[in-house]
This record gives structure tokens, C-alpha cells and sequence, in this order.
């Protein structure tokens, strides 16, 4: 999954980039208003966390613009203000939630990953394919009664395969959702990962349909 913040105080938005990061997000940090709408716009992002009081232009009118354009991804609001009528103004705007600094940082995740969960139209953290099963909570997985231990960034691969499961998912997608704007390297890293997870799942877990992407199998 891959995420956006859009924060000014660059040291809280260096320190939720690094946590969420450690999560097994793909994040991406802006400290412009301005700047966070253009991302946002390109419709990479699963998630927006959004600040209020931002310079170029604010976070109300950064997520307004963002919903009349037709962008529906969640944006949890930050900001320092406190009071319903600032909470409404957020949620009138489109913004899903809200959270008011200073605020802890389970509880950030924890609204993170139940926003992301109502996206994905299931109240459930529980991914299923087959025989696999994936804790996205507890990021844990499981194939049959065995479990595979995954690193943060296997397991994103692999959330993004099975949250598409016997759909042929390309690279790019995978690029997109799990590796965030600041990387230039090379992008076969996707093929290694695929690798290790056929090491980890089985050799047919995972089909390569070539010149498409990857695809899935019954497990």
C-alpha cells in the first residue's frame, strides 16, 4: 500500500514516514499544499494523510479539490486545531477522519489501517486466497497450518497479489503501491521479490504471464 503525507513540520513528517515505512508502506512526503494536490492527483496513492495548516494551499481546500476531481482515496486530516467545528469543516470537505495533534502514533496506524480496510469494502484485516492466509493487522501469514515469515517488503508484494487474486497484476502496479516516488533503481527489483516468494510459498505460487505481470495461483 502506498501513502502520501502531506505535512509541514518536517520532523513529524519524517518521523510518520519512517514508522509507517517500517509497516510496510510506501510512502511519499510533500510540505506543500500545493505540492500534495499534484500528487494525490496522479491517483497513485491508496491513502492521504493530510494536514490543515499548510503553506501554497491549506488542507480544506486541498481535499475539496481532490473530490470534486473524482479521487476517492481515503484522507485522514491532521492538524492542530481542536473543536467540532474545525472537525466538521474536515469531514465536510470529504475527508474520511480526523485526528488532532499531538496524537499517538498507534493510533494513527490503527485509523490508517481501518480506512484502508473500508476501502477495500472489507471490515476484515484477514486476507484469504486458497490455503493462504494474511493477518494484515498482525502482518502475519499463513499457508495452511504453517506460517511463512515475510519481510515488510514481501509482505506488501504479496498483499498487493492476493488482494487481486487471479488477476494478472503488472509490474508497474506493483512499483506503484509498494515503492514509493523517491526510488530510481532498477525496476526488476519487483522480479526479485517474486523470487523469494516462490522460494517462500512454492515455485507455482506465483505465475509470470509474460510481457503482463504476475499472477496469483490456487494455493
Amino acid at each position: 500500500m502506498r501513502l502520501l503525507i502531506v505535512e509541514d513540520e518536517k520532523r513529524l513528517a519524517t518521523s510518520l514516514a519512517g514508522g509507517l515505512t517500517a509497516e510496510g508502506f510506501a510512502v511519499d512526503v510533500v510540505h506543500d499544499g500545493l505540492e500534495g494536490l499534484h500528487l494525490a492527483g496522479q491517483g497513485v496513492h491508496d491513502l492521504v494523510i493530510l494536514d490543515i495548516m499548510l503553506p501554497g494551499m491549506n488542507g480544506y481546500r486541498v481535499c475539496a479539490a481532490l473530490r470534486a476531481a473524482g479521487h476517492e482515496m481515503p484522507i485522514l486530516m491532521l492538524t492542530a486545531k481542536d473543536g467540532e467545528y474545525d472537525e466538521a469543516e474536515g469531514l465536510d470537505t470529504g475527508a474520511d477522519d480526523y485526528l488532532t495533534k499531538p496524537f499517538s502514533y498507534v493510533v494513527l496506524v490503527a485509523r490508517v489501517r481501518a480506512l484502508l480496510r473500508r476501502r477495500g469494502g472489507s471490515a476484515s484485516p484477514v486476507l484469504t486466497a486458497g490455503t493462504l492466509r494474511m493477518e494484515t493487522a498482525a502482518r502475519r501469514v499463513h499457508r495452511g497450518d504453517d506460517e511463512v515469515t515475510l519481510t515488510a517488503k514481501e509482505f506488501a508484494v504479496l498483499e498487493q497479489l492476493v488482494r487481486r487474486a487471479g488477476e494478472v497484476v503488472s509490474k508497474a502496479d506493483i512499483l506503484e503501491h509498494v515503492w514509493d516516488f523517491a526510488y530510481d533503481g532498477d525496476p526488476n527489483i519487483v522480479e526479485v521479490y517474486i523470487s523469494t516468494l516462490r522460494r517462500k510459498l512454492g515455485a507455482a505460487s506465483i505465475r509470470t504471464v509474460r510481457g503482463a505481470g504476475y499472477r496469483l495461483e490456487a494455493l
